[in-house]
């Protein structure tokens, strides 16, 4: 570790990689509080009525009752249509049901404020074990809200044997699966340095990826200490939710290496059994607690970071099915954070930041997960009437050195108002996809016109932007170079994904006259020559942060683009499709299914050696094209990676 002021002393001490410098705790800080600066929806307008009606700006003037342009045309200055406005607003919110807290003294999530209420009960807890439980604890296996950190670890790290239960008696003997050092699980000062050490590389690795927790307040309120005696938790105003805790660790065990965890992978072969065990009972402790069913701030941040913690193969049975993070669209949507009216309402900055950046974060999975896994999206444009603001270009520099600069709150925004526009074209051709007249009938000629029209628009306005730089830093950190890989990719997969829903359905053409089939063929060679290139560079993409062993500590963003690039890189036949199979063998070490993956891709490849391109439908006549166009495409990549088209991992860029 280098630079580390997080680092800790103890010998089996979180992930270490030759020359990687991971966040330090106050980069951390850092990240999640850029990730809470997405401004607040815009306050309503309350020019006066004369103002109003003329369209022009309304200027209060300091101590007169009256606005300027009414004092200067002698004009009333009056606020009808304001008020009728509000009244209405009004009106509709009493209507509502609130389920979050409009105050600072009573926000679920507050930081400053004390929400414990009468019994020692969190107002949180009374709604997470809602009315029928008649304040009696839900509980599974002994764990319910309020125990303490302590017995929630001794349950987690219980021997694999117990998991039908969650319980056990002896311990020691079921232990070996995990590897030489399990055993010592059964001391709880152990237990405890290995839980720290979990919470640390969560923090390092998966956070600076998925800012949704507070790093400060979250060691501050575990408050866990090991030591060589019994730990002592101190009384928390505001204890953490069980289930948040368990999916940190579980997080934090896919990427460890501490030596409990070394000793398991080196057992059974290369793969965490703990781990995945860790998964598996985050899961069964968060269903148990009901984070699916009641919403709830801590039920959607647990219910968005336990969706990418599980398998991402759609095939396997514990794969990517969407439950979690339609589970988390339902709490968010639930707790009305879709409305503008309920965001302006949320007074504590925490509680809101942090709601404002989930739903976004749930906002653009839900578009790109439907595209990519072909389902029907949970929510449409119209669902929300929250969007990205511009931020004050002219905002002074904070005197506070761990607060953002505004340079970087303007970049922050600008990625995830790119981020949207894509998700948005995302959404678009999902919902197509979905239908069955698609599956029957094929993708209406108009609609992929205008889905290549959307997508070149997109990249002209914003590829640049936030995609990766030709000309990049040396020293170009771990979060910088996967951050702009991933938008990088995010983009040029859309391409890919497009390719392969136009070869299985086809392209519907109603009207059948000459010029109608010469643009299905023109669109047809369109999509497969930017597929091609998207590819190509996702390949390149892919090679460079292989090389420097990034995707090992990747939490599921870049998996989809190397799956989809490998694949029509194999079925082409093309040389480059060894830097997604590369990729994919790297990001087995967290996502053992992606190991699978690789060897589907590598036999697709093999079969093209022999036949040439094949595998494909109803794109066919457009994957044969000259060589000429295939040297095109070649120098295109070859003019991106300064003329080494040839080994593309290496010569890309500089990390």
């Amino acid at each position: 570790m280098q630079n580390g002021d997080h680092v800790r002393s103890d010998n089996g001490h979180s992930f270490s990689h030759p020359g990687l410098i991971l966040p330090t705790q106050s980069v951390q800080n850092q990240i999640h509080e850029l990730a809470k600066t997405l401004p607040p929806p815009r306050k309503q307008n309350t020019a006066c009525d004369a103002c109003r009606s003329r369209k022009v700006k309304c200027n209060r003037i300091p101590g007169e009752d009256k606005r300027q342009h009414c004092l200067s045309k002698n004009y009333p200055c009056t606020h009808y249509v304001q008020q009728a406005t509000s009244e209405k607003k009004r009106s509709a919110a009493a209507r509502r049901p609130r389920n979050i807290s409009t105050s600072s003294s009573t926000s679920p999530v507050s930081a400053g404020s004390s929400p414990i209420a009468e019994h020692n009960t969190p107002p949180w807890l009374k709604a997470a074990l809602g009315p029928w439980s008649s304040g009696r604890l839900q509980s599974y296996g002994g764990i319910n809200m309020q125990s303490t950190t302590p017995t929630l670890l001794h349950h987690l790290f219980a021997a694999p044997e117990s998991d039908s239960t969650f319980m056990f008696k002896s311990r020691s003997p079921g232990y070996a699966t995990w590897g030489d050092m399990a055993s010592k699980l059964e001391d709880e000062a152990f237990r405890a340095e290995f839980a720290l050490d979990l919470v640390e590389v969560y923090f390092q690795i998966v956070h600076t990826r998925l800012p949704l927790l507070n790093p400060l307040q979250f060691r501050a309120r575990l408050n866990l200490q090991a030591t060589q005696q019994r730990p002592v938790i101190a009384k928390q105003d505001e204890p953490l939710h069980p289930a948040l805790i368990a999916t940190v660790l579980a997080w934090g065990a896919k990427f460890s290496e501490h030596p409990l965890l070394v000793a398991d992978r080196a057992r059974n072969g290369g793969q965490s059994l703990l781990a995945k065990a860790l998964i598996h009972r985050t899961r069964e402790l968060a269903e148990s607690l009901k984070v699916h069913r009641i919403p709830n701030p801590n039920h959607v941040v647990i219910s968005l970071l336990i969706e990418p913690l599980q398998c991402q193969d759609p095939r396997h049975d514990n794969g990517f099915h969407g439950f979690w993070l339609t589970s988390g669209i339902r709490n968010l949507l639930g707790l009305q954070i879709n409305h503008k009216s309920v965001m302006a309402d949320i007074k504590d900055p925490e509680a809101r930041g942090t709601m404002i950046f989930a739903w976004w974060m749930a906002c653009l999975a839900d578009a790109f997960s439907s595209f990519y896994y072909r389902r029907k999206p949970m929510l449409d444009d119209d669902d929300y009437d929250i969007d990205f603001y511009t931020a004050d270009q002219n905002t002074q520099e904070t005197t506070d050195p761990t607060a953002p600069s505004p340079r970087e709150q303007l970049e922050f925004l600008g990625y995830y108002r790119a981020a949207h526009a894509l998700a948005r074209i995302s959404r678009t051709i999902a919902r197509q996809l979905w239908k069955p007249s698609t599956d029957q009938d094929g993708i209406p000629l108009d609609s992929v016109l205008s889905y290549i029209s959307d997508l070149s628009k997109w990249r002209d306005a914003h590829l640049s932007k936030v995609g990766v730089p030709p000309n990049l830093e040396a020293n170009w950190d771990f979060v910088s170079a996967v951050s702009a890989c991933a938008s990088d990719a995010q983009y040029h997969v859309t391409w890919v994904a497009l390719f392969f829903a136009m070869d299985e359905f086809g392209i519907r053409d109603d009207a059948f006259t000459p010029s109608n089939i010469n643009q299905v063929e023109t669109a047809k060679r369109k999509v497969m020559e930017e597929a091609l290139q998207a590819s190509l560079r996702i390949a390149a993409l892919a090679g460079v942060l292989t090389s420097n062993g990034y995707l090992k500590l990747d939490p599921a963003v870049m998996h989809v683009s190397c799956i989809n690039a490998g694949n029509l890189l194999a079925r082409l036949g093309r040389p480059e499709v060894f830097q997604c199979i590369k990729a994919l063998e790297q990001y087995s070490y967290a996502y053992e299914e992606t190991k699978e993956h690789a060897r589907e891709i590598t036999h697709e490849y093999e079969v093209a050696l022999q036949k040439g391109p094949n595998n494909f439908q109803e794109m066919a006549s457009a994957i044969i094209p000259s060589s000429r166009a295939f040297h095109a495409v070649t120098m295109s990549i070859d003019a991106l990676t300064n003329g080494n088209g040839k080994h593309h991992g290496n010569t890309y860029m500089s990390i």
